[in-house]
């Protein structure tokens, strides 16, 4: 949802915010992000006017897309610390933390443009991974399931710099260093 509305929209407008989002986040992982409006609003099923009265700039839409998917990714915290182990909650996450960065390269041109239209949300980007990665290290390191010390900054970083692009590999790869580096958060655990 664009950052500057005021009230709900109404659930038919809600769907459609839905389905732009999941089309715009699809289109810049293939496509980048000046893909054309027109294959962002049929891939969501709508017109471009819906799209444009939605998000009236560009940025507003990589914003919007941007935001989501760290919404999405943060909420998903308390969720998996309810539902499994705390160490094997931390694993999940940074998985899904993982697939997060895989999606945001398409957005990358976009977020380091140096457009000021995107100057907050490295900002936001830490305000909502910080404490949900919080939570889950400090729960993994009470149960003994990783060493504690560790920062949800460090962490952030490190599985951000092990999922940059690599020529010849994929997200898989991605996945399989930062699975050695939760190997090494085991390393010094006490139970």
């Amino acid at each position: 949802m664009p950052e500057n509305a005021t009230r709900r929209p109404r659930a038919d407008a809600r769907r459609n915010i839905d389905a732009l989002l999941e089309a715009a986040k699809s289109v810049f992982g293939t496509s980048g992000v000046d893909a054309p409006a027109k294959e962002i609003a049929d891939l969501a099923g709508v017109g471009v006017g819906t799209l444009y009265r939605h998000f009236p700039q560009r940025s507003d839409l990589v914003k919007a897309v941007f935001r989501h998917e760290v919404d999405a990714c943060a909420d998903a915290a308390p969720a998996l610390i309810a539902a499994h182990e705390p160490g094997v909650a931390l694993e999940k996450w940074l998985g899904r933390f993982t697939g997060f960065l895989a999606t945001k390269r398409g957005l990358a041109p976009a977020l380091h443009s140096g457009d000021p239209a995107f100057d907050a949300l490295p900002a936001y980007f830490m305000e909502r991974f910080g404490p949900a990665l919080g939570s889950l290290l400090e729960a993994a390191a009470a149960h003994g399931d990783i060493r504690s010390g560790v920062s949800p900054e460090d962490l952030l970083h490190a599985v951000a710099s092990l999922c940059l692009p690599v020529p010849g590999e994929g997200v898989a790869y991605n996945r399989r260093m930062v699975a050695l580096l939760i190997d090494g958060l085991r390393y010094g655990a006490t139970r």
